[in-house]
């Protein structure tokens, strides 16, 4: 099969597909679509979820998808509790992400768990030290993803990291078709994670207006800034900025100088054009809603017709 790689047969799945731990829109009936359709999900355990979420979207997760399913922490926020790593590993997750930050202290009590351990990595320093700290695979992401990401593109990044490691590669950040999934597979990774591309399934979780702002977007519409954290007081790292859908928040606010309360007291998550939609580049490809497993059934399908051109 074009579509076997390494990914698919340490995790014993059909396609080399994860579904990103995006916080307020991976809960556990994505995850378990995904999965169901022979990715593998992973739920996105926010720093403001609590351990009990994870029990109950985990639970979701298993009861659709099975025991295929993963769980992505932010690491850096596991600096200040890990009680977060505790309740996922009590889940028995096939994988566990320790992304944007140093997993080198946490990488141990996974292993012992029993899962595999896969950190994110924005730039070739990034892949030093989550190489250093002992991780099973990295994932490459591209600064087209949505949500909290770097700066480099994903193909020079994808290029630079496949030639500088010998862990197993995924690519993330602008991959939302068949013909990105198939891109990166020629480029020697072992799959992709996909986000924004399941951003209008009606399995995610988050405000309803967020799935018709994804449709209506252009790759265009998106702006990368850390002007949502401010609002919302979440200390991200200033390295890390995030891709998010342009409103009329980020047209007011992004680039202003403005003090956290006054960010605070403009912003309002229930409203579309002061709240926060976190999507990459690839929403120009989102162009109605779609159930998540068809997504990553279509995507899978076109990928392996693409790769099948060079059989001959």
């Amino acid at each position: 099969m074009a579509l076997e790689t390494w990914l698919t047969r340490t995790l014993g799945i059909e396609v080399p597909i994860l579904g990103a731990p995006m916080g307020g829109r991976a809960g556990g009936i994505l995850v378990g679509e995904v999965s169901k359709a022979g990715g593998l999900g992973l739920l996105g355990a926010a720093r403001y979820d609590t351990p009990e979420w994870v029990a109950r979207e985990a639970a979701v997760a298993r009861r659709i998808g099975g025991d295929a399913f993963g769980i992505g922490l932010m690491t850096w926020s596991l600096d200040e509790s890990d009680a977060m790593l505790d309740a996922a590993l009590a889940e028995n997750p096939r994988i566990v992400s320790l992304s944007f930050g140093d997993p080198a202290p946490y990488v141990e009590r996974v292993r012992a768990a029993g899962a595999l351990v896969v950190s994110q990595v924005n730039t070739i320093d990034d892949l030093r030290v989550v190489e250093a700290a002992g991780v099973d695979f990295v994932i490459v992401q591209g600064g087209e993803a949505g949500g909290h990401t770097g700066r480099i593109g994903t193909l020079p990044l994808l290029q630079e990291i496949l030639d500088a490691t010998e862990l197993p590669v995924l690519a993330a950040g602008g991959i939302a078709t068949g013909r990105g999934l198939a891109a990166v597979l020629a480029a020697g990774a072992e799959g992709a994670m996909i986000g924004t591309a399941l951003l209008a399934s009606p399995e995610t979780i988050g405000p309803e207006y967020a799935r018709n702002r994804i449709i209506a977007a252009r790759s265009t519409d998106t702006v990368y800034t850390s002007v949502f954290d401010q609002a919302r007081s979440q200390p991200w790292p200033e390295r890390w900025g995030g891709r998010a859908l342009r409103n009329e928040f980020t047209s007011r606010w992004h680039g202003s100088d403005a003090p956290g309360e006054e960010l605070a007291s403009a912003y309002d998550p229930n409203n579309p054009d002061l709240g926060v939609v976190y999507a990459g580049e690839a929403a120009g490809l989102v162009t109605s809603e779609r159930p998540a497993g068809a997504v990553v059934r279509q995507i899978a399908a076109d990928a392996e017709r693409l790769l099948h051109r060079f059989d001959k």
